[in-house]
């Protein structure tokens, strides 16, 4: 990958976080392309599928590097090469769950982890039931050995499925392991030094932000 792809993320405030959050689905839109043996794709056609102007596209890409030439579009397998790799993808990442309730196994069994790069290597639960069941190709580790098997495995990246009320320490326990990457199902912000980074995921929000648009329509309940 040239410098000068990875050069914006080196300086904090160059890139606006919604343009790296649009590359994963730039990736995705180019391995299907590579996948139908399309070489050559412009923005708009590009657009087309993500349903996001072509302007858009150029700037996010622009912040990144010259992927294309103008009036030839860009080579489909240069650009998923070159955006994987600013993404971290051209290496895989070990990842590891905690919380092993119907959320926690519902990631575990999820198959498209591997594919996209990150490989699923613990799992933790505080339930003593639960411990030593055999969910997808891991067995449930006690929460006690969450420590060690963070450093030993060299977990970057978790997965947090525990109840609201575990969060924050579960997440302290992470971080203080090495772990700087977290996607955190519970419907709780947790507090993170500087240099750590949280991915809530709530649905509920996710419904509440659209029934807005929804109530604007005047399409709300009769």
């Amino acid at each position: 990958m040239a410098d000068d792809a990875k050069s914006p993320l080196d300086r904090p405030g160059q890139v606006p976080e919604v343009a790296v959050s649009r590359l994963p689905q730039y990736v995705r839109a180019l391995s299907q392309l590579l996948a139908d043996r399309v070489e050559v794709v412009n923005s708009q056609q590009l657009g087309e599928m993500l349903q996001i102007t072509s302007p858009q596209i150029r700037k996010d890409l622009s912040y990144f590097g010259r992927f294309g030439k103008q009036g030839r579009g860009y080579s489909v397998r240069h650009l998923l090469v070159e955006l994987q790799g600013i993404l971290g993808l051209d290496h895989g990442w070990n990842v590891a769950v905690v919380g092993v309730g119907r959320r926690g196994r519902a990631i575990l069994s999820y198959p498209w982890f591997t594919p996209a790069g990150f490989r699923l290597v613990a799992a933790f639960d505080g339930d003593p039931e639960t411990v030593g069941q055999q969910v997808g190709e891991l067995t449930v580790r006690p929460i006690e050995e969450l420590d060690w098997a963070v450093r030993e495995l060299q977990v970057r990246i978790a997965i947090v499925a525990v109840p609201s009320n575990q969060t924050q320490q579960v997440i302290d326990r992470l971080v203080g392991c090495g772990v700087r990457a977290l996607l955190n199902y519970a419907p709780v912000m947790p507090l993170v030094r500087k240099g750590v980074r949280v991915q809530n995921i709530d649905p509920v929000l996710a419904l509440q932000s659209m029934t807005c648009y929804l109530a604007s329509e005047g399409l709300g309940p009769d």
